[in-house]
Formats: C-alpha cells, structure tokens, sequence
C-alpha cells in the first residue's frame, strides 16, 4: 500500500503522488476492544483529507486485534512491529505518513465528528503551529460532566515556561501539529524510559524551538480513562512527573526563567507523589506509612486538612480508610498499581 503512494524518491527522500492535509497517527498496544470505537470516531469525521497509519506496536492482543481491524485495512495504512514503545510506534507511523500536519489520535480515544474541520479552522485561523482542544472525560470517571480542562486548565500562552508549571497541559488526542515542525525537532524521544515522558518531551522540543502553540476550550473529543491505559495509576502517573522534571533539568539547556519555574513544578510533583503514596497506603492498610507520606506531603502544602487526616491515622486509622471508600470509591481503582508494575 505504501509503495503505491510513492511518485519517485530524490537524494533518499519519499515524493508522494498524493499528500492529504493530515496523517492520522494511532498507536496500538493491548487495545483490540476499544478500536473499534476509535476508527469508527475517524471514518464519520465531517473534514475528509486524511489519511490513517495505524502501528501494532507488538501487542500482545494481535490475533484479537486484526480480527477486528480486517474491517478497516481498505481504509487504513496498517504496520507492524516489535514492541518498542509509544514513541517508537508514533514515529514509525510518521514516517510512513505524508500528510501536512499530523493528528494524534491514542487507541482507546474517540474524535467527535467536527472535530478535525474545527482543529484545521483553527490551526488556519489563528495562524499557529499546533492545537489542541479540550476533552469529554468517559469510562472509570467521578463525574460524567468532567472535562480534560476542568482538571488540567489551559491559561494564557503556551510557552516552556507555561508548559513547566502546568499552566498549559497538552492532551496528546486533541492535538494537531505542523509535520515539518516535529520533523526539525526530531519526532518522539524513543530513548525515554517507557513511562509516558515522549508527549511533554515532544511538546518541550517545539516550544523551545519557536514552534507556536494554541488551544480552543470546545470539547472535541472523548477521552477514555482507564486504570490500564497509557496514563497507568495516580502513583505511576505522580512518578512520571517527578521524573520528567528531573528529566528536563539534565537533557535541556535551561534558561533562569525556565529553571525557576521547574523548581517550583518539581517540588509540587514530589509533594503529590508523597499524597499519592499516602493514598496508597492507607488502602493498603500501613496507616504508620501514609501518616508520614502525609506529613512530607504537608511541609510542602501547609493545609489543615492535611493535619486533620494526619491526627486521624494515629488515633483512628480505620475511620480514614472507611470515609476514603465511601467518599471516594471511584478513586481507589487508580490507586493501587496496575498487576506486574510497581
């Protein structure tokens, strides 16, 4: 299918016979049940110059997976590889893609229909490198109102600055980028460790290197929460923070603005993991440990809350577990470590 695209290739580069405006890039790893509902998302999207590359990223649900997927190979550019990672996947699917800009659609998410002809409106409009926009949360959710930007606001312009202290966070399946731009950047980091750091690494890269960034607030996709997706559990997700921020302060040059700011982000991302472990513990009923994963915790917060639950797990540990349960059953699911991880 590939071979068919190609025109002719000058000094080793690939000359397409026809280049749509955007290349869907869908990454697939352990998905077969929910990619059904992701291409379907796709294929009644109202803007029709697009092209999809999806890459079996060495799943383990294969056989499942191209059962499902024999209805759409007429449609899609599928390829298969090793595992190798979500980076690894996204590149190869860049790199067997032709399309102007780049849309980044993860497995279990789904597109409502206008949302790549308001994205490319968008992108068009306000003159930018690369959007994004904002997300009905599904699936394991505590409120089925709740959006991506209810809990991850995007406030004022994206910068390195803005990306570091968590004023702009970038949902990887609501975004539409330039293909030139992540080309000069160098496409997704695949020596990253394997925990979710290749998006804001991606998104670093551009920012720093001029590349614009803007949002719209419309909701214009679903995105599915899971306590086996890509995100992993809270824990996991508190420890990819701390580590990308350690991650930033060696890989990149920094300026005092940027390192400031990433200062401050990195003491708040130690202070949500000691919250997060705390959690943890208190599930798992060693209340010694989350009284004093609360307390590190507080020294950075300062709240009367947190002194109030600090008090409780020494006098009454059962009593915190109980209001934890009752209070916030849908939490717990994302509390524990998903099985084989720690």
């Amino acid at each position: 299918m590939l071979n068919d695209k190609i025109l002719e290739k000058k000094n080793g580069e690939k000359v397409w016979l026809h280049s749509p405006q955007v290349s869907i890039i869908i990454p697939a790893y352990n998905c077969a049940e929910f990619i059904c509902e992701t291409l379907d998302s796709v294929f009644v999207q109202t803007f029709k110059d697009y092209e999809v590359v999806l890459v079996n990223d060495g799943s383990p649900d294969t056989e499942e997976l191209e059962t499902v997927l024999e209805n759409y190979l007429d449609k899609i550019i599928y390829l298969k590889q090793k595992n190798a990672g979500t980076a690894a996947a996204r590149n190869t699917a860049i790199e067997n893609s032709c399309g102007k800009f780049l849309a980044f659609l993860d497995s279990d998410d789904v597109w409502l229909p206008d949302y790549l002809k308001e994205q490319m409106n968008a992108i068009n409009a306000k003159k930018c490198d690369l959007i994004y926009a904002d997300a009905l949360m599904f699936g394991n959710v505590r409120s089925k109102s709740e959006t991506f930007m209810t809990l991850c606001p995007s406030s004022g312009t994206v910068t390195t600055e803005s990306l570091i202290s968590g004023k702009c966070i970038v949902i990887t399946s609501g975004t539409i980028v330039r293909r030139e731009k992540v080309l000069k950047a160098g496409l997704f980091d695949e020596d990253l460790p394997r925990i979710g750091m290749e998006d804001f690494d991606l998104w670093f890269r551009l920012a720093k290197s001029g590349a614009k960034f803007d949002y719209q607030k419309k909701i214009l996709l679903k995105y599915r929460v899971r306590p086996a997706s890509l995100s992993g559990s809270n824990i996991q997700r508190a420890e990819r923070s701390v580590k990308l921020f350690q991650l930033l302060e060696k890989k990149y040059v920094l300026t005092n603005a940027e390192k400031e700011r990433l200062k401050s982000r990195s003491n708040l991302a130690i202070a949500e993991l000691h919250i997060e472990k705390g959690k943890y513990n208190i599930i798992q009923e060693n209340f010694a440990e989350a009284r004093e994963n609360l307390r590190e915790a507080n020294e950075y917060f300062q709240k009367f809350k947190f002194s109030v639950l600090i008090f409780l797990l020494g006098v009454s540990p059962k009593l915190v577990l109980n209001l934890f349960k009752k209070i916030r059953p849908t939490e717990v699911t994302f509390i524990s470590p998903p099985v084989g991880q720690d």
